[in-house]
């Protein structure tokens, strides 16, 4: 069921981001697999920033640093996946609307452990 809730939370990722690239002036994606694309480009850049800064950093994290980490790893992306552009300020706000929706349609962190999921 493990694989089943990834491809699910990257499914929900695509549409958030399409979503968000109907709302931000200067942030588009091309279409659903460039969006999904975009999601998995997102994780991965994610768990790399994770892997060098530690987790407070990561776009999971709270505060202002996930954020401007966040919107760091969403510009950064243009230059991986095709059929998207983004501005710095099309990034900042992209990363804004992002974690409003996430207040909405919460999207669990790629980085959660297996055990702290599945406690009792």
């Amino acid at each position: 069921m493990h694989v089943l809730g990834t491809i699910v939370r990257f499914i929900v990722s695509a549409i958030v981001l399409m979503i968000v690239g109907y709302l931000v002036p200067q942030f588009a994606v091309g279409g659903f697999w460039s969006a999904l694309m975009l999601a998995l480009v997102i994780a991965v850049l994610g768990w790399i920033i994770e892997g060098i800064f530690g987790k407070k950093v990561t776009p999971f994290g709270r505060g202002i640093v996930g954020f401007l980490s966040s919107a760091l790893v969403i510009w950064l992306a243009q230059f991986v996946v095709g059929n998207m552009r983004v501005t710095v300020l099309g990034a900042i706000l992209a990363a804004l609307v992002i974690g409003i929706i996430d207040l909405f349609i919460p999207v669990a962190s790629p980085y959660q452990t297996t055990h702290n999921r599945h406690r009792g």
